[in-house]
């Protein structure tokens, strides 16, 4: 969402994103609705891409699918949770993500880049998390698992390609710097055990 509203869409545009995200915000955050009333939410207006950006249109087409697919797999999970009597509660994000970000440049587009290349890494540790653990839970949690795991494979190949299209020019060595980064994050000792988490202290 952030990726959007930054880089591809008018202000307009970004309101009505904003407005289609407040319920799962809402309940995300202040805990504050009902999760089974997310099940029909739709973004209800096309995102109109900025004049001036030549990939504006590539970025909307890609993350508003990710996005939908994201908030999907959220409601499935919550409903998982319901089955299994787990109450939902707020929690605080690991050290993963931030520990990427802060190595973003603070120019543009390379720090588009740099975002679009951590974007990717999150989304294929956490394809290899899901396919890892899939063998030692209950088939409908494993099978969960897997189906979550095929669309993080393909999301994490959308942040590359729009990434590569971008910087128009070799990216492999951006990718390899984060890439030392990403394997410091998952293989130190960490205190905070969260599905992106390194070594458990």
């Amino acid at each position: 969402m952030y990726l959007i509203r930054r880089y591809a869409i008018d202000e307009q545009s970004a309101d009505a994103l904003l407005q289609w995200l407040k319920p799962y915000e809402d309940f995300t955050y202040r805990q504050v609705g009902d999760w089974q009333a997310l099940a029909g939410l739709s973004l209800k207006k096309s995102m109109l891409p900025k004049a001036s950006s030549q990939y504006a249109q590539d970025l909307i087409d890609k993350m508003v699918l990710l996005i939908k697919e994201e908030l999907h797999h959220f409601y499935q999970v919550l409903e998982v949770m319901a089955e299994q009597g787990i109450v939902y509660e707020k929690i605080t994000s690991s050290r993963y993500a931030k520990g990427l970000l802060r190595h973003v440049r603070t120019y543009e587009p390379e720090a588009m880049i740099d975002k679009l290349i951590c974007g990717a890494y999150i989304e294929a540790r956490s394809c290899e998390r899901f396919a890892k653990l899939a063998p030692f839970l209950p088939q409908r949690i494993a099978d969960f698992y897997i189906s979550l795991l095929r669309s993080e494979a393909r999301h994490y190949q959308d942040y590359l390609s729009l990434a590569q299209q971008i910087a128009q020019a070799d990216i492999s060595e951006r990718v390899a710097f984060f890439g030392v980064i990403e394997a410091e994050l998952i293989t130190t000792p960490d205190a905070d055990f969260k599905f992106h988490s390194g070594v458990p202290q």
